[in-house]
């Protein structure tokens, strides 16, 4: 899986209405777990598309921010242990780091990468896809090698 870039941020003057996320002026709404104005389009999101392309939802679901208020957490998500306590080490970072933030989590905990126990690959917790079983993680390629159907059943096209 290809690995996405990071966003660059527009600089929008503080008096300004605009998305802190992508700056777009129209459409916009406060976020209920920080109050930041953001878009109001997760009408855009399809349903189990996975896409990215919504900006109160990416924070709503990808942030620490969102997870904290939707938890119901008290105080700041960056000092809850609740939150830490919720997600492996890489992915809290993730979490707490990546662009749909409006603030970033300072000084992440290090953490060891993930590795797959078919080839050894690095595998990112939060873009890559995965399985887990009893040899631990595995890699999409080794994910899909280990159970490729029998192509004499006629449920794999030649």
């Amino acid at each position: 899986m290809a690995q996405s870039r990071p966003r660059k941020r527009k600089v929008i003057p503080l008096n300004t209405k605009a998305c802190g996320l992508c700056g777009k002026k129209t459409t916009l709404v406060r976020t209920e777990c920080c109050g930041q104005w953001i878009c109001d389009d997760e009408d855009n999101y399809v349903a189990f598309s996975y896409a990215r392309n919504s900006c109160a939802r990416n924070h709503r679901r990808q942030t620490l921010c969102g997870y904290h208020h939707t938890e119901g957490h008290d105080g700041d998500w960056q000092t809850c242990q609740a939150c830490r306590e919720g997600f492996e080490t890489e992915l809290f970072v993730w979490y707490g780091t990546n662009d749909y933030n409006f603030t970033k989590l300072q000084d992440p905990p290090a953490f060891e990468p993930a590795h797959c126990g078919g080839c050894g690959a690095v595998i990112s917790l939060a873009m890559d896809g995965y399985s887990q079983g009893p040899e631990g993680l595995i890699c999409d390629p080794c994910t899909n090698k280990r159970f490729k159907r029998p192509k004499d059943l006629g449920l794999v096209k030649q």
